[in-house]
Formats: C-alpha cells, structure tokens, sequence
C-alpha cells in the first residue's frame, strides 16, 4: 500500500524548510480545491472504479503426505533370511514373495506332525476293531459289558488324538508356508531393513510397503476455519465434511512450488478438536497416478473456506496509508478529492476488499496518490494498467 510519507533527501531540505516557513507565515489549509492546482490547471490522476464482487476467501494450511495404507511387513515365524525376492523401491502386488526363511526345520516338523498323525489314526482303527468284534459278545453275554464300555471310551479318545494330530499338521503346514513372506497389498516396497542371512522373528520388520494411488495427505485447520468448511459444506447441497465429495476441491502446492495435477477431496475429519494447539486434522485423497507423490513430503493445501457476496473491491495501489490509518482519494463527481477512510478486508490478487468507507462505483485515486490532497481539484484518467477484476462465484457439485 502506497505511504503518503517519505524522507526527505539531503538536497531538498533547505527547499523544504523554506516552504515550511512560508506555510507558517502565510497559514495553511486542511482542504480546498486551490491545493491541487497546478500551474496548468487541476492536477492529473489516474482512477478506477470501486466494483461489486462474489469474492471468494482461500485458506492455506502446510500439509504432509503419506500412505494410504501403510504395511509393515514381518515373518510370522523365525528363522533365518536365505532370499530376498523383490527389488528395493519397486511396485509389488498382494501375495506376492518378498522374503523367504530357511524352510528345513519347518518341514521336519511337518513331517513329524504327519507321523504322530498316521499312529493316531491306526490306534482309531485298532479301536474301532475291538469295538466292532466285541459289541454282539457283550449283547450275548459272552464277555462283560463293561469290557465293551472301555473299549468304546478308547475309540473316542483315540478320535479326538487323531484331531489333535490333524491341528498339528495343519498348524505345520501354515507355519512352512509362512516361510515365504508376503506382501498383504498392493503398493509401493521400501529398502529392505535386513539381510540375507540374518536371524529373523515375529517381532523383526523386514520393509514396509505403502499403497500411493491413490495417496493421503494430512493437514490441520483452526476451529473457525472448520466451522467455515462445514457451511461451505452445507451451502453446496451436503450436510458435512465427509460427505461433500468433490464440492470442496482441495489444491496441493509442492515444495518445488508446483501445483499438483491432480484435484483432492475430504476423506477423514477428526473426532475432537486439540486441547494443546486449538486445531482439527483433516486428511485429504489425492489421485497418484506415476507414484509422484511419496510419503513424508511437505507442501500446502488451500481450499475456499467462503464467498463474500456484494463486497466492495479497489485496486490494492488505490490504498495509501496515514499514521496509522488506511485511506483512499475518492473523486466526486465535480473531480473534487475526498480522503475517506476504510477498513480492509482480504487481498485478492492485485485487488483488495473494502469493509466500510468505499461503496461500489465509486471513484478512486490509483495513480498520484502522493500529489493529491483532500478537496484538489483533479483531472482523470482510466488507469489503462489495471485488468478489470472479474466477479468470482461458488459451483457446487
């Protein structure tokens, strides 16, 4: 904004105090059109008009990227690392191999759960014999019918041993196909964070893997501009945050400057609001396509947060200010200038609003601000610089 004060240089001080003094001994007057007079007439300057505008008001919040699902990748048994069967970096599919342990002392229990299976299955066959062979000697009497009772208690214990064997060999069996790990989604593999030949257990992260199409961005807005996001929300058609779709439109500017491709939407609200720093997160989707984007990367999410309907805008060059107070040349309609001053509102591009002390087609000063005094008498120009601000308004989905 333009300062109607400068310093005074060291050439022109003795210029200056001399006009001082003639002011003093003359008296000097706070306004009049004789002020603004030149030695050719009114003084020239350039104006614009004060328009009506939909403005909309954008927030800016610093944003951190990261997975949309983040997988840590561990055996889900011990052993040690013989294979490594993915390349650092690359993309890798659900199921598929990235690590495999020594599978031999797995398999050497397997086959000694199938043994234990095998006897537990003869000892149900054996029973079942003597069960078979005794049950019409026990009806006639030939042998005691107790005889036949234990021998069937037998027959029933040995089936629950050949189940409990079954387990064992199943739990064998799964426990040997864990020897090959695998990825449990689609995404992205990390740098391996051990070695083959390494000891590995249940509790050893081995890579992560990280799904980056599409990719998450989190961010964290103040309590207001949350509860200027809802009615944003709600003016759009939509009750909430979550369920506003793509009527809230997220930009996402990267560390480099660049706005990303592609456009985000709301996908996660917070449950409550932090006591420490008075901020809400939100998380944001954005389409990935390439992997661009990649965990842990900073930028900044901007999002209209409201529209100002009807508000007044000028030229920020328009603006000058006075101890402490904003003003602008406002020109009559006999080109006579009055100073008013206004209260400002947000900057939008190389215009600003204007809360009070300006209404729409008025006409202000946005060149010669400095030579202007309230109630010259100036002759205008349109300001030929200045692109005619276009009213902005709101669409929703």
């Amino acid at each position: 904004m333009f300062s109607r004060f400068y310093p005074l240089k060291a050439g022109v001080a003795v210029a200056g105090l001399a006009t001082v003094s003639l002011l003093v001994s003359t008296g000097c007057k706070s306004s009049g059109p004789a002020q603004g007079m030149g030695a050719g007439g009114p003084l020239p300057v350039q104006v614009a008009q004060a328009s009506e505008q939909d403005v909309p008001l954008t927030g800016e919040w610093v944003a951190q990227t990261d997975g949309f699902v983040n997988a840590q990748i561990q055996p889900q048994v011990s052993g040690y690392l013989i294979r490594q069967d993915y390349k650092e970096g690359s993309e890798v599919h659900k199921g598929q191999v990235l690590f495999e342990i020594d599978p031999r002392p797995l398999q050497a229990t397997l086959d000694q759960a199938k043994g234990q299976l095998a006897q537990a299955q003869a000892q149900v066959q054996l029973a079942e014999i003597n069960v078979k062979r005794d049950t019409p000697l026990a009806e006639a009497h030939a042998i005691a019918q107790s005889q036949l009772d234990t021998e069937t208690q037998t027959l029933a214990a040995d089936k629950a041993n050949v189940a409990t064997a079954q387990a064992q060999v199943d739990a064998a069996n799964l426990n040997l196909g864990f020897t090959k790990v695998r990825s449990l989604i689609d995404g992205v593999a990390g740098q391996a964070t051990v070695q083959v030949g390494n000891l590995v257990s249940p509790t050893s992260v081995l890579t992560a893997v990280s799904q980056l199409n599409p990719i998450k961005v989190y961010f964290s807005i103040s309590e207001q501009e949350y509860l200027a996001l809802v009615e944003r929300s709600k003016e759009s058609g939509h009750g909430d945050l979550l369920n506003a779709g793509n009527a809230i439109p997220l930009k996402l500017t990267l560390a480099n400057g660049q706005v990303f491709s592609s456009a985000g939407r709301i996908i996660f609200v917070d449950r409550s609001v932090s006591a420490q720093t008075g901020s809400l997160r939100i998380a944001a989707e954005f389409a990935n396509p390439g992997n661009v984007l990649r965990p842990g990367q900073f930028g900044r999410i901007s999002a209209q947060t409201q529209v100002l309907h009807n508000a007044v805008v000028v030229p920020q060059r328009a603006v000058g200010e006075l101890q402490g107070m904003n003003q602008v040349d406002v020109v009559g309609s006999d080109n006579v200038v009055h100073v008013h001053t206004v209260q400002l509102g947000s900057q939008i591009g190389s215009n600003i609003v204007i809360k009070s002390g300006v209404q729409s087609g008025d006409t202000v000063v946005t060149e010669g601000l400095d030579k202007v005094r309230d109630g010259a008498k100036v002759s205008t120009q349109p300001d030929t610089s200045l692109n005619a601000p276009k009213a902005q308004t709101t669409q929703g989905s």
